[in-house]
């Protein structure tokens, strides 16, 4: 996650009340519940290229002995086989 956990919940809070000040959302739920949920969201989609980037570790670790002896270039690889994956999955980073 580029930004700080810590920073998500006031950074929510802040745009859920904004929106709401400014008229351009309606809550049918508290606000707590609306942050909360709207927080969930938010740091789900900052994780998506951390969790992308375990899983091509994942992936390269089947490669481990070929990049130890020099054969192929981890970094080269890990590039490679993630710009497929967020292709492959129409992901947005």
């Amino acid at each position: 996650m580029r930004i700080p956990k810590t920073w998500v919940r006031p950074m929510t809070e802040r745009i859920i009340k904004e929106l709401l000040k400014e008229g351009l959302v309606e809550s049918a739920v508290p606000l707590e519940t609306l942050v909360n949920e709207a927080e969930a969201i938010i740091t789900d989609e900052l994780t998506v290229e951390d969790r992308l980037n375990d899983e091509v570790r994942n992936i390269l670790k089947k490669f481990e002995a070929d990049i130890e002896k020099g054969r192929l270039d981890y970094k080269k690889m890990f590039d490679l086989t993630k710009q497929k994956l967020v292709k492959e999955r129409n992901i947005v980073i």
